[in-house]
């Protein structure tokens, strides 16, 4: 220490950063030690801030506060650009059941907290903090730090000492949860478990050649085929008297044309039994100068235009067939407005589709190229928001969304709308995972160094053990009630089901075990859907709860 001495003036921005980056180095060790197959993850940062702060470790105040609000924007920012894509879809269909019970899951949490502080006599700076911990949810303990910001730094302190002590025994709590009810519900979960195999298979998209046998067909241009639509099935080629070419929306069939068709595998059955029997000769596979290839989309002259504002079939004589968007493959009509970085399947002749290729930009490497101009438009417009003073009925001080809610949400905005002009709010997904874990060590590790003078002490000399295992409780309560009621009221899929407990606690280390339990991508699809309701009811509740029982 000595030698650190002369090298560094503690008050200086040189030992801050120093500190900082071998706390979060040693947090993030931490955090992948693996104790039965379980982890601390990004949460070990905090405890190697803890241990930092506990021997006496400390850097320039003005200097912790700012990298960790600095931590803080840039961690919530990432996260609003991740969600905000599917946001407003994910209310769609099943989505709305499971974001539904996603927030029944967050409202007992909050019932939990309070009910639990009352018995056990915690100030709401500790039964915030436990609140953050037990749902494992750093941005709603960075939004009750903001709120308890005007009760002084022994209030916050409190808030991060209780979600320490909770968050360890969330993540245990989460996964015994689903092994519970997998247990009570043996027979169903199985079965789930085996259907799952069958519904991935059937929801991937494949091809059929079927030729045309069906009399009342003949003449008929293809968008008139009865049920096309309704059934989701494209037709990409037809071959007639001998030549193969690209099928458009208005192309004729005749009676004795083949026709290759791309859709889901049942989907494809019921047109065949329109059109007439599949063919043993697999268009694909036929010598032709017509192929098919994907392309990214990346030019901005048609992002936000639709396949027949861009002219895509009547210029170059190509037709989309399906798109890729964010790991999810579905098949496009003309309607169908571009965004950034989607990948289409186009077809037609090698020069047709390179044509189309230059139209729609296909450069991989503006995909890895952030956007920096938006994103830091966006981020000043997020702090501007969070700083609005809100008037709620009910509540003595308005409420401001803050550092933590303030970029959450308008990066969730921009990121659906996608672009205004020229300027395009897509984020890579490699800059925004190095954004996010950046954004989220920096806190962590301030966060940290400012509790762990009192960590320590609450734990082995005060409350700690009650804090434990009353946290415990907070986790384990709502997502078991709400879980046994929908697997056996609402009959929903197991892995569903566990996708969205996983997603309803933002934990990913619970969405992982849920994973190595099928190959299928059902948890994760259930996790995605509610992740962005949630993230902003946690960040909400958290400062409602101040706000309300602050004294």
């Amino acid at each position: 220490m000595d030698l650190l001495a002369l090298l560094f003036s503690p008050q200086s921005v040189a030992w801050s950063v120093f500190v900082i980056m071998l706390v979060a180095a040693g947090g993030l060790a931490i955090g992948n030690l693996r104790i039965a197959g379980i982890n601390l993850g990004i949460a070990g940062v905090l405890f190697s801030g803890i241990l930092a702060g506990h021997v006496g470790v400390a850097i320039n105040h003005e200097t912790l506060e700012f990298l960790r609000d600095f931590g803080l924007i840039l961690f919530v920012y990432s996260i609003g650009t991740q969600v905000g894509p599917g946001f407003f879809s994910s209310f769609k269909k099943q989505g709305l059941r499971l974001n539904l019970l996603a927030a029944g899951v967050v409202l007992g949490g909050v019932a939990m907290t309070l009910a639990v502080a009352r018995l056990a006599g915690f100030d709401i700076s500790t039964a915030v903090g436990m609140y953050a911990g037990a749902v494992t949810n750093t941005p709603s303990l960075a939004a009750a730090q903001q709120s308890l910001a005007a009760a002084g730094a022994e209030a916050a302190d409190a808030a991060s000492v209780g979600y320490a002590l909770a968050y360890p025994g969330a993540i245990l709590g989460i996964i015994l949860t689903m092994v519970l009810i997998r247990r009570l519900f043996r027979a169903e979960a199985e079965r789930d478990l085996l259907d799952v195999h069958a519904d991935k298979a059937a929801s991937q998209l494949t091809h059929a050649s079927i030729t045309v046998e069906n009399k009342n067909l003949e003449g008929l241009r293809i968008r008139e085929i009865p049920a096309i639509a309704e059934l989701g099935v494209v037709v990409s080629r037809v071959y007639h008297a001998g030549q193969l070419g690209v099928a458009h929306d208005d192309t004729v069939i005749h009676g004795g044309d083949c026709l290759l068709a791309v859709g889901q595998e049942e989907n494809l059955k019921k047109f065949t039994l329109v059109v007439g029997s599949r063919s043993e000769t697999d268009l694909k596979k036929l010598p032709s100068r017509i192929l098919h290839s994907r392309v990214i989309v990346t030019h901005k002259e048609v992002i936000g235009r639709t396949l027949d504002e861009i002219g895509l079939e009547s210029k170059y004589d190509v037709v989309a067939t399906r798109v890729a968007r964010a790991d999810v493959e579905f098949l496009v009509s003309d309607s169908y407005t571009l965004q950034f970085a989607d990948n289409l399947v186009i077809v037609g002749e090698a020069d047709a589709v390179a044509k189309a290729a230059a139209l729609l930009g296909n450069s991989p490497k503006d995909l890895n190229h952030p956007q920096l101009i938006p994103a830091f438009i966006g981020i000043a417009a997020g702090v501007l928001l969070g700083s609005i003073p809100l008037a709620l009925p009910g509540l003595s001080a308005p409420v401001k969304l803050g550092l933590a809610g303030g970029p959450l949400i308008m990066a969730i905005v921009l990121s659906y709308i996608q672009h205004i002009g020229p300027l395009n709010w897509y984020l890579p997904p490699a800059g925004n995972l190095m954004l996010r874990e950046l954004g989220i060590t920096l806190f962590l590790a301030c966060v940290g160094l400012k509790a762990g003078g009192r960590f320590f002490e609450t734990l082995l000399n005060g409350s700690g053990a009650q804090i434990v295992l009353l946290s415990f409780l907070i986790t384990v309560v709502p997502i078991l009630i709400l879980g046994v009621f929908a697997k056996a009221k609402l009959k929903l899929n197991y892995m569903s089901l566990c996708g969205a407990l996983a997603g309803s606690m933002t934990d990913p280390p619970a969405l992982a075990f849920s994973n190595a339990m099928s190959p299928s991508n059902q948890s994760a699809m259930s996790y995605a859907t509610v992740y962005p309701l949630v993230m902003i009811l946690r960040v909400i509740s958290a400062q409602v709860m101040v706000l309300l029982f602050l004294k």
